[in-house]
């Protein structure tokens, strides 16, 4: 890293002594990448419990509350161990409980293996599988606490919130392909095309756990400064007449109930992706099949990925397979990542709030247009959707966090914990869809977008503040 100096200038990663700290910037959006993929590999696998275990949707959301339960649960923990530990010993902390997690999978697998002998119950390998995903939950709440806050400091304050979302866009990238090893590794069949998923899904995880051993060896080694936000608020201070709590601070409290509905809209949507390609588009042309063949026909690896996409659907038309909607769900990370691209650059041109608000209202339309049942249009919204929500987390977070001083840390893990949204309501989504269809189960993502813009567009008046860039004189609550 370079530490040189550069008297009287600002930049997106001078900090106000003028340290330059774009490599440990680059350093730290490795960790996004990583549980950007752990996420994806996550929202590929409900429907593969379905299949195999014979779930309903509602059920098979265990897979999220299992996810979000491990951040729930590790939150608080991990917000207080990033004080003591700092930020380079708390992320090797969660990157050590990560690869023990992802290592977790190979007796998982074994016992799934057991339920064909009758050794195991079916609910017993589905525990299994689910305590995995909660101790991978659990490494990564460390490193979300830690990070997130982490590149808010790394530079210029007034470009907090550009710096997280260009940090959130690998994310995203690892959004992208996690998906693909979903589809790899979850939905793969013999040559009998019976599903064999159940006895290559500790694949991918297995090699998470390589990655991250090697990353922790990597931050063990490398300088990674302490850097404390800005104290706009004065918590620091020492006088009686200011508030020293973080919760007498609207701008943050409600930060966290955004946040809450937020991931609560993002995991259902995420997590029954495939059900809705493979239940509620139209019928597929047969064209689409042959053109499909074509295109792989000179490649190998393109023809073994476009393979298995399309199945016989309803009155003679095609379908879209598990499969095809699992590698679907990387195209709709593409449109998640243009979308983190698109806003960090909105971020730095536009206040953060009006960017959020905004984001957050359009997004109610295109789930509306989703409950509506629109066809081809509606399947659009869906990939739609992912754009537009692509911005939201790190936004909230930085808003949340906001002028908050040496209580960053404090007030990140709490926002974290929020993310409990995605154990609780994805369920919810599943018991609407379960009753009724899928479409009509967008209804619970719409209206925690709705509370989500309310949020950004309330924020001036509930931090006092014009934007992030500015706090006037006194705002302190």
């Amino acid at each position: 890293m370079e530490t040189t100096t550069v008297a009287n200038r600002k930049g997106l990663f001078i900090t106000n002594e003028g340290q330059n700290v774009a490599f440990t910037f680059v350093l730290v959006t490795s960790l996004f990448l990583l549980w950007g993929f752990c996420n994806g590999l996550i929202d590929t696998m409900d429907k593969h419990f379905q299949n195999e275990l014979h779930l309903t949707k509602s059920q098979s959301a265990s897979v999220q509350f299992a996810h979000y339960l491990g951040y729930f649960l590790m939150s608080i923990p991990a917000g207080w161990l990033a004080t003591k530990l700092g930020y380079k010993g708390g992320i090797i902390t969660g990157l050590l409980i990560v690869g023990l997690g992802g290592l977790w999978f190979l007796p998982a697998t074994y016992i799934s293996e057991m339920v064909r002998t009758g050794g195991v119950s079916a609910n017993g390998a589905f525990v299994a599988f689910l305590a995995g995903v909660c101790l991978i939950a659990t490494g990564l709440t460390f490193l979300e606490t830690i990070a997130n806050p982490y590149t808010t400091v790394l530079g210029d304050p007034r470009y907090s919130a550009t710096r997280i979302n260009l940090a959130q866009s690998c994310n995203g990238i690892g959004w992208v392909f996690g998906p693909i090893a979903g589809g790899m590794y979850f939905y793969p069949t013999d040559a009998l095309g019976h599903s064999t998923g159940s006895q290559t899904l500790y694949v991918p995880y297995v090699g998470i756990a390589a990655v991250v051993l090697i990353l922790a060896a990597v931050f063990y080694f490398a300088p990674v400064p302490d850097i404390k936000t800005e104290d706009d608020y004065h918590l620091d201070d020492a006088t009686p007449e200011v508030s020293h709590s973080i919760w007498s601070h609207r701008h943050f409290v409600f930060a966290i109930a955004a946040q809450f509905f937020y991931v609560a809209a993002q995991a259902g949507i995420f997590s029954f992706f495939i059900n809705y390609m493979t239940t509620e588009i139209p019928s597929v042309p047969a064209v689409w099949n042959d053109s499909l063949n074509k295109l792989g026909a000179n490649a190998a690896f393109l023809h073994n990925w476009l393979s298995g996409w399309l199945i016989a659907g309803k009155n003679g038309g095609l379908a879209i397979s598990d499969k095809g909607a699992s590698n679907l769900a990387s195209l709709a990370f593409v449109c998640f990542l243009l979308g983190r691209f698109t806003g960090a650059g909105l971020l730095r041109r536009y206040s953060a709030h009006k960017v959020l608000g905004t984001y957050a209202a359009l997004n109610v339309v295109t789930t509306f247009l989703v409950f509506c049942k629109f066809g081809w249009v509606s399947a659009f919204c869906v990939f739609l959707s992912y754009f537009l929500m692509s911005v939201m987390f790190p936004t909230i977070f930085a808003l949340g966090i906001f002028g908050l001083g040496t209580r960053a840390k404090r007030a990140s893990s709490y926002i974290v914990m929020a993310i409990m949204g995605g154990a609780i309501l994805p369920k919810l989504m599943g018991a609407v869809a379960d009753k009724f269809d899928m479409s009509r189960g967008f209804i619970v993502p719409m209206i925690c977008f709705a509370l989500v813009a309310v949020y950004g567009f309330a924020w001036p008046k509930l931090s006092k503040a014009e934007s992030l860039r500015s706090v006037p004189l006194g705002a302190g609550h």
